[in-house]
């Protein structure tokens, strides 16, 4: 009896270390809204208004950069596969000043809102609160892109837990920090909702801090030079990071913004409507967070393996990591139909509420398959560095297919009679299923098109 395990289980247990710690790291960042979201709602309702569109405005404009910066992640993967510790240096010294006008950037658009929010009509006594919470937080913006270059550093050398680490250090210090400067404690004034930008902008910095520190000695322990040998900004390193990261920063920001034209178009159907809407979307995107991880891990994998130029490990990472992936989907999927009157209930005791809620998380469990499936393929090829592609392709399925059909059957009588909230969410059953088949069948194609072993370095 063969008691050595299968390529295929080595792997997969290589995958779940990997992700572990990067899905402990995304709930400990999710919380941080949520944290946020309930100290000031125990202010008042406008603070907990302020905070809410606040957080609309910069939470995309965040996961954008994310995106971009993601593109470093891959390099260094690759590079790692070939044991070129000094072109990972290179690469992230390249990377970080990238992320400093990406972060001014933020900086700038975060303090620039004013004409947004009259455009919008917000209301003007909560607007006051709302500049003032983006301006607060603005400030850490210049902190989290350069955090991002040296979380690409560690992700992609395989290196996980340090991202675990901090981001728990983060939440911890968020908390008793939010607490000082919404009540105003220790001598601080009371700031209210504003507060929760300042808490934000000290834990970005901190973040950025701890990270540094550890990275200075992950340095000298992996021998990269990244703080041994200063190189000042190469535009054709910075334009090839950009070329990758700025198709995964655009197809974030276009999921993102999906999401936010559905609630804007079921906002005048009713208060009962847009709060189950909001419950079923929350449930789902907690779920979400666990693919996503895996899908982080599979581009490190990916990466890896390219840059070994092992043929069979990228086949063997890419079908390990969709088989874990596909599991976790039919568990989720399993559990929230089974329990979705429950998971309802959690979040509100409004009857009416909880049943139309429950309706919605049925078809959030339909489309947790094609979800998981379109957000692991799409970690495949970043991997590849192949991102223009999947843009298109999240274009298309979002909102060439899902949007339309979700409009139509939602607000029209076109079809059939107009569904209201479910209606959208049909049409992004029918995206995300979309975005899934063409992703899949783009990796595929990757993989079909790939020589066999032996295969020369420049594929990558």
């Amino acid at each position: 009896m063969n008691k050595h395990p299968s390529p295929f289980w080595q792997e997969c247990k290589r995958i779940l270390l990997l992700s572990f710690p990067i899905v402990i790291a995304q709930f400990a960042q999710t919380a941080n809204g949520f944290v946020d979201t309930v100290m000031a709602g125990r202010v008042s309702p406008d603070d907990l208004a302020a905070v809410a569109v606040g957080s609309a405005i910069w939470v995309p404009v965040f996961l954008f950069l994310v995106g971009v910066m993601q593109g470093l992640t891959p390099f260094v993967a690759q590079y790692r596969g070939r044991s070129d510790h000094t072109a990972i240096g290179a690469v992230v010294q390249q990377g970080l000043w990238l992320a400093i006008p990406l972060g001014l950037l933020g900086l700038l658009i975060m303090r620039s809102m004013q004409p947004v929010l009259q455009l919008m009509s917000v209301d003007d006594a909560i607007q006051p609160m709302i500049l003032g919470y983006l301006d607060g937080l603005s400030w850490g913006f210049p902190a989290i892109t350069l955090f991002l270059a040296l979380r690409a550093l560690t992700e992609g050398m395989s290196f996980t837990k340090p991202i675990m680490v901090v981001s728990l250090i983060g939440l911890a210090v968020n908390i008793p920090v939010n607490y000082v400067l919404i009540y105003g404690k220790l001598g601080f004034p009371a700031l209210g909702g504003v507060g929760c930008g300042w808490a934000t902008f000290v834990v970005m910095w901190l973040m950025l801090i701890l990270m540094s520190i550890y990275c200075i000695a992950f340095d000298r322990d992996q021998g990269t030079g990244l703080f041994q040998r200063f190189v000042g900004p190469r535009l054709p390193q910075i334009t090839n990071i950009i070329k990758v990261g700025l198709p995964i920063g655009l197809s974030i920001f276009i999921e993102v913004s999906l999401f936010c034209i559905i609630a804007l178009f079921i906002a005048g159907i009713g208060a009962q409507v847009v709060a189950s809407h909001q419950i079923a979307l929350n449930a789902a995107s907690m779920t979400f967070m666990i693919p996503l991880s895996l899908s982080l891990a599979l581009t490190v994998r990916v990466g890896t393996n390219l840059g070994k130029g092992d043929v069979a490990a990228v086949h063997n990472s890419t079908w390990s990591g969709l088989a874990i992936i596909l599991v976790i989907a039919l568990f989720n999927s399993s559990m929230m139909a089974l329990f979705r009157t429950q998971i309802a209930g959690i979040y509100t005791d409004d009857p009416m509420v909880i049943e139309l809620a429950a309706g919605l998380l049925l078809f959030a469990a339909l489309f947790q398959i094609s979800d998981c499936l379109q957000v692991s393929a799409n970690g495949v090829l970043r991997g590849m560095k192949d991102t223009a592609w999947p843009m298109l392709i999240t274009v298309l399925a979002y909102w060439c297919l899902g949007l339309p059909i979700g409009y139509s059957l939602g607000l029209t009588d076109w079809v059939v009679p107009a569904m209201g909230a479910r209606g959208f969410w049909i049409g992004l059953l029918v995206g995300l299923t979309a975005a899934a088949i063409m992703l899949c069948g783009r990796v595929i194609w990757r993989l079909r098109s790939m020589p066999h072993p032996g295969y020369s370095r420049q594929f990558t």
